[in-house]
C-alpha cells in the first residue's frame, strides 16, 4: 500500500443555471463554455491531482486508508467526513432546505447536511437567504410556495467578504448574486428544492416542507482566535471562523511559516486546507513538498500528525476539520 502524504485535490466543476462563465476571481486560468455554479473540492469523485495516487477519487481512498486518512475524529471510518466548495451565484440560488441526519436516515440517506459559508469576496448589497422571518410558520411558508412569493418570507443578510454563516439543516436558505463562497458542509448532496422561480426543474416539496424548521439557529458567526497550529520565525496566529458539531473552521493568512497538526486531545483528523488568495507550500515528513494556490485544496491525512506550510510571498487559506469532541452549534447573529 502506498503511504499517504498530502494530496492536492482536482476541482470538478459542475454546470449550475444559476452560476457563471467567468471564474476568474478564483480561478483566472479556466474558461468555460456553460454556467458553473460550484467547484467542488473533496467529493467522493473528486481525484488527487499529485503523487502515486494520482488520478485516484477520494471515495476510493477512503475506503482503503480509512482512519489513517479521515481520523479518529470522522463518524465512518471508511467515508470522507467533509465536502468542501466554491459557490459562484450569478443568479439567485432556488429556495432550498437540506435534512438534519434523523430526517435524512428516514429516506436511506447515510446522513443529513449541516454546512456553512465564508465569503471569500462580496459585491456591494449581496445577500443570502437564511431562515424564516420572525413569527414565519412552515403552513405559511407552504402557502407562499403555492402563491409563488415564498421570498416574502425568508430572512434576508447583508453579507460582506470575511463574514461565515452558518446554516444548521432543517434552515431554508438561497444565495443572492454578487458573492464568492468557500462552503464547508457534512458529506452529503442531499438538497430539498422550495421554489425556482419557474425554473424547469423538479421540487421536493413533501420531503423538503417536512425537513424544515421554524427556528434552526443559523446566522454570521462571532470571530475568536484560532487554537490549531504554532507559529515559527514570529508568524501571527489564525482566527476561528466556526466550530459547530460537524465541523471547525479556521482561517490563516501567512507571509511565512507556520507548523499545525492532525491531532486534538489525542485524536486525529483529517485537515483540508483551501486558498482563497496567493500561494503556499505544505511540507510534510517524508513526503514531497506540495505547492497550492488560490483555488486549490489540499488534503494532509490524518496520520501525517504535523506539517508546515510556507507562505510563498503571502498565502491566506481555511482549514477545515472534524471536531474530535463534537462542538455546541455556534452563537449566531440571526
Amino acid at each position: 500500500m502506498i503511504q499517504l502524504y498530502p494530496l492536492l485535490m482536482t476541482p470538478e466543476f459542475d454546470p449550475r443555471p444559476w452560476g457563471t462563465f467567468d471564474l476568474s476571481p478564483i480561478y483566472p486560468d479556466q474558461k468555460f463554455s456553460e454556467k458553473i455554479g460550484e467547484a467542488w473540492l473533496t467529493g467522493d469523485h473528486c481525484k488527487v491531482a499529485n503523487g502515486p495516487l494520482a488520478g485516484r477519487r477520494l471515495d476510493d481512498l477512503s475506503h482503503e486508508y480509512q482512519r489513517a486518512l479521515v481520523g479518529e475524529a470522522a463518524r465512518d471510518p471508511q467515508r470522507f467526513p467533509l465536502l468542501l466548495k466554491f459557490l459562484f451565484p450569478h443568479e439567485k440560488l432556488s429556495v432550498q432546505v437540506h435534512p438534519d441526519d434523523e430526517a435524512a436516515q428516514r429516506v436511506g440517506e447515510p446522513w443529513g447536511k449541516t454546512e456553512c459559508w465564508y465569503i471569500a469576496h462580496a459585491a456591494a448589497g449581496s445577500q443570502v437567504g437564511l431562515g424564516l422571518k420572525a413569527g414565519a410558520t412552515r403552513d405559511q411558508l407552504a402557502q407562499a410556495i403555492q402563491e409563488k412569493r415564498a421570498e416574502e418570507l425568508l430572512n434576508w443578510v447583508d453579507v460582506h467578504a470575511g463574514d461565515m454563516i452558518y446554516v444548521a439543516a432543517g434552515t431554508v436558505h438561497t444565495l443572492g448574486p454578487g458573492s464568492i463562497l468557500v462552503e464547508t458542509q457534512q458529506q452529503s448532496d442531499a438538497t430539498y428544492r422550495l421554489y425556482d422561480y419557474g425554473r424547469p426543474r423538479e421540487l421536493h416539496l413533501e420531503r423538503g416542507l417536512a425537513a424544515v424548521k421554524e427556528k434552526a439557529g443559523s446566522g454570521k458567526v462571532a470571530r475568536r482566535v484560532a487554537a490549531s497550529g504554532s507559529g515559527k520565525n514570529g508568524s501571527g496566529g489564525g482566527e476561528e471562523l466556526v466550530a459547530a458539531p460537524y465541523f471547525v473552521v479556521d482561517r490563516y493568512d501567512l507571509q511565512i511559516e507556520r507548523q499545525f497538526f492532525t491531532e486534538e486531545k489525542g485524536a486525529t483528523s483529517v485537515q483540508i486546507l483551501v486558498a482563497v488568495e496567493g500561494r503556499g507550500e505544505v511540507e510534510c515528513k517524508g513526503a514531497a513538498p506540495v505547492s497550492f494556490a488560490k483555488g486549490d485544496a489540499v488534503v494532509v491525512p490524518a496520520d501525517a500528525h504535523d506539517f508546515n506550510v510556507r507562505a510563498q510571498g503571502r498565502v491566506e487559506f481555511l482549514i477545515s476539520r472534524v471536531p474530535v469532541t463534537p462542538r455546541p452549534e455556534p452563537a449566531v447573529q440571526s
